[in-house]
């Protein structure tokens, strides 16, 4: 029982430490912004790829140094060698310039407090480590690995937890300095205090000190310096922020219970601490911290598909920041903002809740910014229409020639100019590109699905059932309503535009409710047109969604479309939520 209860000790610290911050968080309101320019720093490990959480906290990190006119640097924390995969380094780089998130200073950009990878830093960090147990904040503990888990799971078993029990800081200082000098392994730890420093984030506001008690003598006294002579995060972490001048820490609230250590750290050097502000973590639909796994939430799988980059850092700042615009303070509901907005508006008005991630916000905002590149023009929009073309090319690339539409056939640059006239007017139905090529596959593709869905009107069966006018159901079988749009597109003399073509539709579809001239009420004559017009797009585009049946038809050309409405009908219609099979002509 006992066991279980302690089986994950750093875990419980973190939550217990999580919840304290958010009842004890001052009341007093806080600065949103600081009052001049500000060094702020991304420090990932090369130990896989960046998530969207990852992407946030240097997201915000830049934000606060754009808004500020301040740096924003970039540091490879690559000292842990067992977990640092080979070619995550260079993914880190290539996913934050595909954000858009251009850093000042870091790797192949340098700077004046460079190196900017720890790996090439671990002299500075072990003369440190030293500097600190010259002081005394600091001690060399020569216990060896085995018998320090021995340890731990002796107390683990009587129900205590699994801290150190400081058998080596009582060891003379020459003999420890002889020690090491000779060679013996050894780790350098933090003499952790009782009564830990209190601290003030810039989210939760202030943070309480803590006064240790526990049931038997036990400290946790962390590693700063590894047997290899690496350091652990802890002391690079510290070190790194303070030479490089870093005056905000933006990071996720999981490190909230490792900045007292990091305060401690700065006392013990003399140095002034940055300001913190920890942010909360992403969670998915059921309220779990966002797997890594999980493939919906990779930023190279949201590459790959072509989501905007632009999209989803509007969708990562909303997540954690309540932005406001306009005078006195009033709330926007504008949440479509490009990078110069964010990088305008941004500040520290940050939330102290775990924000759940709902990809719905970002396929929301993903076509307002589609849209806005195709009306800016430029090497943006040229980007977006080659990432839509190319994404075409993918989806139709295993389907036969004599399957697909001739367009796909022609050069690349006309069928390039096609797929760039079809996403002009579908852009308001943009997700990404490989979504866009599959939801508009009726543009590429000769034949379509074998049951076509209708959106048809709720209260068309109401109508045919009190109809005052003279329609009937005969009259608004699929065949009869074909006939008579055929009839009038083939009225229409000039090349099709969308004023003569919606004209001649209109005009058919006015006539189906009309029997002897008599009157059709405006209600009735809605319902009609609502179920003609989704018979067109059955039969045009197969019921898909996309841009209107008019401007679809023109795309599609005459011979595409006139084709597809004449040809035999043999698929299951969904309509009213019911299935019918309709005749062959």
């Amino acid at each position: 029982m006992f066991a279980s209860r302690f089986k994950c000790t750093a875990c419980r610290r973190r939550l217990l430490f999580q919840s304290e911050a958010r009842r004890y968080a001052s009341k007093k309101s806080l600065n949103y912004l600081p009052d001049g320019p500000v060094r702020t720093r991304f420090a990932p490990s090369p130990t896989g790829h960046l998530h969207l959480g990852s992407i946030r906290t240097a997201l915000f990190n830049y934000l606060l140094a754009r808004r500020t006119g301040g740096q924003f640097i970039l540091r490879i924390e690559d000292t842990d060698e067992k977990r640092t995969v080979p070619g995550a380094e260079e993914r880190i780089i290539r996913d934050l310039r595909w954000a858009g998130l251009q850093w000042d200073e870091g790797p192949e950009v340098e700077g004046p407090y460079g190196p900017y990878k720890q790996s090439l830093r671990t002299m500075r960090y072990r003369e440190h480590a030293e500097q600190l147990i010259a002081s005394g904040y600091a001690y060399r503990c020569f216990c060896p690995a085995h018998e320090l888990r021995a340890k731990a799971e002796a107390r683990l078993k009587q129900g205590l937890s699994t801290e150190y029990d400081r058998t080596c800081i009582h060891i003379p200082a020459e003999e420890s300095a002889d020690r090491a000098h000779r060679g013996e392994t050894h780790i350098v730890r933090l003499k952790d205090p009782t009564h830990q420093p209190d601290f003030r984030d810039l989210v939760f506001g202030r943070i309480r000190n803590e006064t240790r008690k526990l049931a038997a003598p036990a400290f946790e006294d962390p590693v700063l310096l590894k047997s290899d002579g690496l350091p652990t995060y802890h002391l690079a972490n510290v070190v790194d922020d303070h030479h490089m001048r870093i005056t905000h820490v933006i990071r996720g609230v999981e490190w909230m219970i490792s900045t007292r250590k990091h305060v401690t750290l700065y006392n013990a050097f003399g140095w002034t601490p940055p300001a913190f502000a920890h942010v909360g973590l992403l969670l998915d639909a059921q309220g779990n911290k966002l797997s890594k796994r999980d493939k919906a939430f990779d930023i190279g799988v949201m590459q790959a598909q072509g989501v905007l980059p632009e999209a989803l850092d509007n969708f990562l700042a909303l997540l954690g920041w309540s932005h406001q615009d306009g005078q006195g303070g009033g709330k926007s509901h504008n949440d479509f903002m490009t990078m110069a907005d964010l990088e305008r508006k941004f500040n520290l008005r940050l939330t102290k809740t775990n924000p759940v991630v709902n990809l719905d916000k970002l396929w929301f905002l993903a076509p307002k910014h589609a849209a806005a590149r195709l009306a800016a023009g430029g090497p943006a929009a040229e980007a977006l229409v080659d990432s839509v073309f190319i994404a075409v090319q993918n989806f139709i690339q295993d389907i036969p020639l004599d399957a697909r539409l001739p367009i796909t056939s022609a050069s690349p640059e006309e069928f390039r100019a096609y797929v760039a006239a079809v996403l002009q007017v579908a852009v308001s139905r943009f997700t990404s590109a490989q979504q866009f090529a599959a939801d508009h596959q009726y543009f590429w593709l000769l034949t379509g699905p074998a049951k076509i869905e209708l959106a048809a009107p709720a209260n068309v069966q109401k109508l045919l059932n009190g109809a005052r006018s003279g329609v009937t159901e005969e009259r608004l079988d699929p065949n009869v309503v074909r006939a008579r749009c055929l009839w009038a597109m083939g009225d229409v003399e000039d090349a099709w535009t969308v004023e003569n073509l919606t004209a001649a539709l209109d005009g058919a579809i006015a006539k189906l409710g009309k029997e002897h001239n008599a009157h059709v009420p405006e209600d009735e004559s809605k319902a009609i047109a609502r179920l003609v017009w989704g018979y067109l797009r059955g039969w045009i585009a197969w019921g898909m969604h996309g841009p209107g049946v008019v401007e679809t038809m023109i795309l599609l050309g005459p011979e595409v479309t006139l084709s597809r409405m004449m040809s035999e009908v043999n698929a299951e219609w969904i309509w009213e939520g019911k299935e019918r099979k309709e005749e062959k002509e």
